[in-house]
């Protein structure tokens, strides 16, 4: 049985999906990128400040299926110019201890939703 998850801490869904769906104790989020959810507005000041909105919006969707980044084994992480690798990860490292890191893939990609530069989505579980 699969439950959908939503907040409205985290952007609204800009197309046919929703920001999570719990199939058991497995959680599979939606790609977020760096939509602020109270103004509902772009965050790209820089890619440090883009990567932290996408965390945060992560953070809130956990939140609401009752989990933090504790409960993250995998990460998909989508940017458009892999020369921001080490800004992105910067920021990511400080979501996660790096003894139990979760596993991870980043992938360059030519475009992303909105023209952003970085795009994450993550699989937890309880």
């Amino acid at each position: 049985m699969k439950k959908i998850i939503t907040t409205t801490n985290a952007p609204a869904p800009i197309g046919p999906y929703n920001q999570a769906v719990l199939s058991g104790n497995t959680l599979y989020t939606s790609g977020q990128i760096a939509i602020n959810p109270t103004t509902n507005k772009l965050v790209l000041d820089d890619i440090k400040s883009e990567t932290k909105q996408v965390m945060e919006n992560l953070k809130a969707v956990l939140e609401a299926a009752d989990m933090t980044f504790e409960n993250v084994i995998k990460t998909s992480i989508f940017i458009s110019d892999m020369h921001n690798f080490s800004l992105i990860n910067d920021v990511y490292a400080t979501y996660f201890d790096e003894d139990f890191a979760p596993a991870r893939e980043t992938v360059e990609v030519a475009n992303l939703p909105k023209f952003v530069n970085v795009e994450i989505s993550m699989i937890a579980v309880k």
